[in-house]
């Protein structure tokens, strides 16, 4: 019996750990991209954004910058990456099967677009992220008599 609940022991303390893991392994792609799918996200509607995050990612790793965004007709034209003296340079790729024309924003998060070098770039929209949901309030218990 003491084998057993030793086991039992280990085998909760690995699961608990693989899932701490799981969540330090998250890059900040992913973190965003649970965060929309928990909330969801209002519409972009047309304009320039100066608050929107370019993410660039290569197999599992990822790079996640502040940029701006110029959407149009419910896609992105152009974005671009903040540099650190306050401007703007345009992301400039050499892009596989014309991935960078028809940039669609869904659930605020653009589609993505493919480098060349397998480089996959998407443009994120934290500022249409809907706030969390309220939780129930839990009633009280009945009074002792």
């Amino acid at each position: 019996m003491k084998k057993f609940f030793l086991a039992l022991a280990i085998t909760i303390t690995f699961i608990l750990s693989a899932q701490e893991q799981d969540k330090k392994d998250l890059n900040c792609y992913n973190k965003w991209a649970i965060k929309f799918e928990e909330r969801g996200a209002e519409e972009v509607p047309d304009g320039t954004y100066t608050d929107v995050i370019i993410t660039s990612r290569i197999g599992n790793n990822a790079v996640c910058n502040s940029g701006k965004a110029v959407v149009l007709k419910g896609k992105i034209v152009k974005f671009y990456i903040l540099l650190s003296d306050g401007n703007y340079e345009e992301v400039k790729r050499t892009w596989k099967n014309k991935s960078n024309e028809n940039i669609r924003i869904i659930n605020g998060i653009s589609s993505s677009a493919i480098t060349v070098h397998n480089e996959v770039i998407n443009v994120i929209f934290p500022s249409k992220l809907k706030p969390k949901k309220a939780k129930p309030v839990s009633a009280p218990e009945p009074p002792e008599d």
